[in-house]
């Protein structure tokens, strides 16, 4: 598929990482016509709901590769918004399970697959499990998929920052997982 400019390596050692940055950050990649930025993940215990916003709103086209053109059914309320998240952290939310926080992705192009939505949620922090809902008979997305994160607040903040956002000709919704009931 297409490249989204996005890239994770896990190194065993600090000084191996060190190392990558000290020698690839800045520099062009054969073939490529900028720079690549190189540098340690975000470290999930600490704050970063403002940079996170402050890199949304400054510079998309760093976090997925190409140009993204905000239209203004991109700007949907959500109820899970950046003011309302601050001090949830210990509230039961659906979609919580021992493994994570499930989120819910609608409105997947039938050629969506696993690979995107790790790109798409990775920045926010640690994924450990992704699912494109797929059919049966022809394996083409059926338009949703789900994606488990380990944090609640990083959980919410790709939920914020991801929901409305348009994937190809889509607008995606996004919203934490919730148990059916049936009645």
């Amino acid at each position: 598929g297409l490249s989204r400019g996005v890239a994770f390596i896990r190194f065993d050692k600090r000084a191996e990482a060190e190392e990558a940055i000290t020698n690839f950050n800045g520099h062009k990649p054969p073939g490529s016509s900028e720079p690549i930025t190189v540098k340690f993940a975000a470290n999930p215990n600490q704050n970063k709901n403002v940079a996170l916003l402050s890199q949304l709103c400054h510079s998309p086209a760093r976090r997925f590769g190409g140009p993204v053109h905000h239209q203004a059914q991109r700007f949907r309320f959500s109820p899970m918004g950046v003011d309302h998240m601050s001090g949830l952290s210990g509230v039961n939310v659906p979609g919580n399970a021992s493994s994570g926080w499930c989120i819910f992705i609608y409105n997947l192009g039938q050629d969506a697959d696993e690979g995107i939505l790790w790109q798409m949620f990775g920045p926010f922090g640690a994924v450990t499990n992704v699912k494109v809902i797929r059919d049966f008979n022809t394996n083409k997305c059926k338009g949703f998929g789900f994606v488990t994160m380990t944090n609640y607040e990083e959980a919410a903040m790709a939920i914020a920052s991801l929901n409305g956002y348009r994937l190809g000709d889509k607008i995606l919704q996004v919203s934490f997982k919730t148990n059916k009931s049936h009645k």
